[in-house]
């Protein structure tokens, strides 16, 4: 599994990285289907401050791939609300996969 990370008008952040890694790493364990993520930081240039940061990620999966993102404050915010997005879509996929 690869996690890849994009970072458009923001400067790469190790301690970002790691914090969005440790949480990849707790779905990858609950959902072995996955096999790749991308992630994306970016700031919008918006007047208001509470929606500057926006976080993306897309999920490479069995089926269509899977994809959220959201804008908060901080990163860690809206990293954290895409990944509960994304954690409520895997739940789903799951349900819909079959064992045979």
């Amino acid at each position: 599994m690869t996690v890849n990370y994009e970072y458009d008008g923001v400067t790469a952040s190790q301690e970002l990285e790691a914090y969005v890694k440790g949480k990849l790493d707790k779905l990858f364990n609950k959902y072995e289907f996955i096999v790749r993520a991308d992630v994306f930081f970016k700031t919008e240039n918006t007047s208001n401050r509470s929606s500057k940061m926006k976080t993306s990620i897309r999920l490479s999966a069995p089926g269509p791939r899977l994809f959220a993102e959201t804008t908060s404050d901080s990163f860690h915010k809206s990293a954290a609300e895409v990944l509960t997005a994304l954690e409520r879509q895997l739940d789903k996929r799951k349900s819909l996969m079959q064992t045979h």
